[in-house]
């Protein structure tokens, strides 16, 4: 963060300042156990906890000021509404850095694992800055914006949306130089209440940019190459079809991981990525693009993104123990990442030649089309020859397998065994089960915590 007086804070978010006129040079936090000397705390009112309660705690860990909505004993500047003061800090940041390339991503699926490769991408050319976690929101742009100093070259930012307007917001905040939509899905169905609705949120990434921006999108579905005509600027279209500036050729898996000739105007070079999952190739093609459109050399985007990997926790991450394969993608679920999490799965147990199990907790947020999509990824288990599908807590996926029981195969169709666990305590009793060879995926929404299943397998795995 740029340092700053108290008194100059106070004068940019239009608060009244009550104490020292101290110099912040610490990003803003909102946990008080993440506050260090020189910190700005935000006293955040959230449905279970009243951030007001934790300014003592935070000064004892070192912060200097707090940014509150009602006053407290402590050094602090009141404002109407913290969040809101916090955006235009963020936004004061921003049009005092103009040299700084803000790269915002949006989409339904694979914001988080684009984000990390174009970490790799961006940091070999110079000081880059990218969200922490999952701050995709009103609250986590922003203070990703306010990391930067006058020594930052390139910021990432995620953009997440609940509501019609969350993008447009945020892109007032942060003025991306490139904008980048990667998919419109099923994610958020149910909070939108149509893929149409969905598109619209997304879109908003492409119509709030400048016109000297850059607009990024990809070509995996309908409604997303359609965005360009909400732009007036430069568009690059990225994905496998021959039409598209950015695209991969020649396309073949090795052991889960794809392989590929990555085209740009630059030329072609080969890439090989660490990361796991066909669909992973379309992450790379959106850093990808981002990279051309930064004028990098194609053959500099391809080495970086064959030794890039992902930071981030859950996400397809492949751990190996007794002779067994765990594919850990706990993190979050949607029929399209779920389709592309089972046919890694699968490749990875053709190649080892053991059985494919999958742990499969419920998807959120599909609204009307909850029961067909979990069906639908149920029988699609089944085609792609999957042995056991293990329903935790969700019964959907199972709902159209006639003829299979608990725990038997349904011969009129596979020989996939169907196991239905009410909870996380009952499928590991299944664990015992699992021989040398067998491949695992766990997967679900986050908020099943399924995550805490693959602990156990590790846990187990290793100890015998």
């Amino acid at each position: 963060m740029i340092p700053l007086k108290a008194s100059q804070i106070a004068e940019i978010v239009g608060g009244k300042l009550n104490g020292s006129d101290v110099v912040i040079d610490k990003r803003p936090v909102f946990n008080s156990k993440d506050a260090s000397k020189g910190s700005l705390f935000l006293a955040l009112i959230g449905e279970e906890r009243d951030g007001h309660d934790f300014v003592s705690d935070a000064f004892s860990h070192g912060a200097q000021l707090a940014l509150v909505s009602k006053s407290v004993p402590e050094a602090h500047i009141l404002v109407p509404d913290v969040m809101k003061a916090l955006a235009t800090l963020a936004k004061h940041l921003r049009s005092n850095l103009p040299d700084l390339v803000v790269v915002a991503i949006t989409g339904s699926q694979g914001k988080t694992t684009t984000k990390d490769l174009l970490t790799e991408l961006l940091s070999g050319k110079g000081r880059t800055v990218s969200p922490e976690g999952n701050f995709n929101n009103e609250l986590g742009a922003p203070l990703t914006l306010l990391q930067c100093t006058p020594e930052t070259k390139y910021c990432i930012i995620e953009m997440g949306a609940r509501h019609i307007g969350d993008i447009a917001a945020l892109c007032e905040v942060v003025t991306p130089d490139i904008g980048v939509v990667l998919k419109v899905g099923s994610a958020h169905i149910g909070e939108f209440g149509s893929a149409e609705a969905v598109a619209k949120a997304k879109s908003e990434m492409v119509s709030n940019i400048a016109d000297d921006a850059i607009a990024i999108l990809g070509d995996y579905d309908s409604f997303t190459p359609a965005m360009s005509k909400l732009h007036k600027g430069r568009t690059i279209i990225f994905g496998q079809n021959s039409g598209d500036e950015i695209r991969a050729a020649d396309l073949e898996m090795r052991e889960g991981r794809p392989h590929f000739d990555l085209v740009t105007p630059d030329g072609r070079a080969s890439v090989g990525l660490r990361i796991v999952g066909i669909h992973q190739t379309s992450n790379a093609l959106a850093a990808a693009a981002v990279g051309s459109a930064l004028g990098f050399s194609v053959d500099y985007i391809a080495g970086s993104l064959s030794t890039a990997t992902v930071q981030s926790k859950w996400r397809m991450q492949v751990h190996e123990f007794q002779s067994r394969v765990l594919i850990n993608d706990a993190y979050n679920a949607s029929p399209e990442s779920m389709e592309a999490a089972l046919r890694t799965l699968i490749l990875f147990a053709q190649e080892r030649g053991g059985q494919a199990w999958a742990f499969l907790g419920k998807m959120h947020e599909l609204g009307e089309s909850s029961a067909s999509e979990h069906a639908r990824i149920g029988t699609l288990a089944q085609e792609l020859g999957v042995d056991h599908l293990v329903c935790i807590a969700a019964p959907e996926y199972a709902a159209t397998l006639t003829g299979a029981k608990n725990g038997e195969s349904n011969s009129t169709k596979s020989h996939m065994s169907v196991h239905m666990c009410t909870d996380k305590s009952e499928a590991e009793k299944l664990l015992s089960e699992i021989s040398a060879g067998d491949v695992i995926l766990v997967k679900a929404s986050r908020s099943e915590h399924l995550e805490e299943l693959a602990e156990t397998i590790l846990t187990r795995g290793r100890a015998t």
